[in-house]
């Protein structure tokens, strides 16, 4: 089958480079808001069988124009929010994003018994993601859309997708709105056939995008 993985529009904490992770969070800003209409174009020709959102409020109002140009109705589940931020909740500073990093990127190299400090480990985290993606399974469709968020969907496509690893994470975040498709199952594994548009190939060719502002640059919760 087909995941469709896309990250939330635009939020104010996004503008302002902070961490953020609680439930329900901000909203989006004006431009997230467009960027969640374009999305329906976007994905045209896209079948789409059913939409799954975050208990973040950031994903529902991101899903919601598609939700409605396709007629149906979104599923939430807790396990598709994103990573949570812990001891550093609410920061900016360099060091507070460097340990919500590094500590993501062990857990794409295969520390999963890493903790987030003051947070879930890496293989809490994965296994959350992984409930949500059974029973996406067990729908018995062939396309779904899993509107997410960007530390997220890097980290479960670097442990559980055969074609991402730590190398191809560390040098491409997720854009807002940011489209990544994985076809398989977790029976036979899964496959990332298109990141931001692109094979993974593709992308990896071009490595880190030159439009990524350094505050940005791994941060995309």
């Amino acid at each position: 089958m087909r995941l469709i993985l896309i990250r939330h529009g635009q939020t104010p904490a996004n503008v302002d480079g902070i961490l953020e992770s609680t439930v329900p969070g901000p909203g989006l800003t004006p431009l997230g808001s467009e960027q969640a209409e374009q999305l329906v174009e976007a994905l045209q020709d896209q079948p789409i069988d059913a939409i799954y959102v975050s208990t973040m409020v950031r994903t529902h109002l991101t899903a919601a124009p598609l939700v409605e140009a396709r007629g149906l109705e979104p599923v939430e589940r807790a396990g598709l929010r994103e990573i949570a931020a812990g001891d550093v909740e609410g920061l900016r500073d360099e060091a507070s994003v460097h340990q919500y990093v590094s500590t993501l990127f062990a857990w794409c190299g295969g520390d999963l018994d890493r903790p987030m400090p003051g947070a879930q480990t890496g293989r809490e985290v994965i296994a959350r993601f992984d409930e949500v993606v059974s029973e996406v399974e067990a729908l018995g469709v062939d396309a779904v859309a899993l509107v997410s968020h960007g530390a997220i969907i890097r980290a479960w496509c670097a442990v559980r997708t055969d074609n991402v690893d730590l190398d191809f994470v560390t040098d491409h975040y997720v854009t807002n709105t940011g489209v990544v498709v994985v076809d398989g199952s977790t029976a036979e594994g899964w496959t990332v056939t298109s990141w931001l548009g692109q094979s993974v190939s593709e992308a990896a060719a071009q490595g880190i995008s030159s439009d990524h502002s350094p505050a940005s640059e791994h941060l995309d919760d």
